[in-house]
């Protein structure tokens, strides 16, 4: 089956820290942006950043800059997700997926729409 492997998921009380991990399954990333999302109960997705093909590139929406750092190792086909102090609101199901493109510049998020493969996503708790 075609999908990112992640893990690294799980119940951590507010101001701590997790790391997600995302392997890729039967594909490689390709030199494609990655794009890390969350859907949190009762909201839509929304897209937390992303990395460019060769890694030096990072684009992070507000939610996530300064507390998240996306990072990618592509002889592991591998993707993470460093989370430090999280909060109550950071709860959600959290996906990572490969984007059709690569990206340079500051301003580019991936579209759902646009990437064809997908994790299965790994549950984030964040309570005290």
């Amino acid at each position: 089956q075609l999908q990112f492997v992640e893990s690294g998921g799980g119940l951590v009380q507010p101001g701590g820290s997790l790391t997600l991990s995302c392997t890729a399954s039967g594909f490689t990333l390709g030199g494609r942006a990655i794009g890390w999302f969350r859907q949190a109960p009762g909201k839509v997705r929304e897209v937390v950043g992303c990395i460019s093909g060769n890694g030096e590139e990072t684009n992070y929406k507000g939610i996530a800059k300064g507390r998240f750092t996306i990072s990618r190792d592509n002889a592991k086909n591998t993707v993470y997700l460093q989370m430090n102090d999280l909060k109550v609101e950071d709860t959600a199901i959290y996906s990572c997926a490969r984007d059709a493109f690569d990206f340079h510049g500051p301003h580019y998020f991936p579209h759902p729409a646009d990437c064809d493969y997908w994790g299965q996503g790994t549950q984030v708790t964040v309570s005290s």
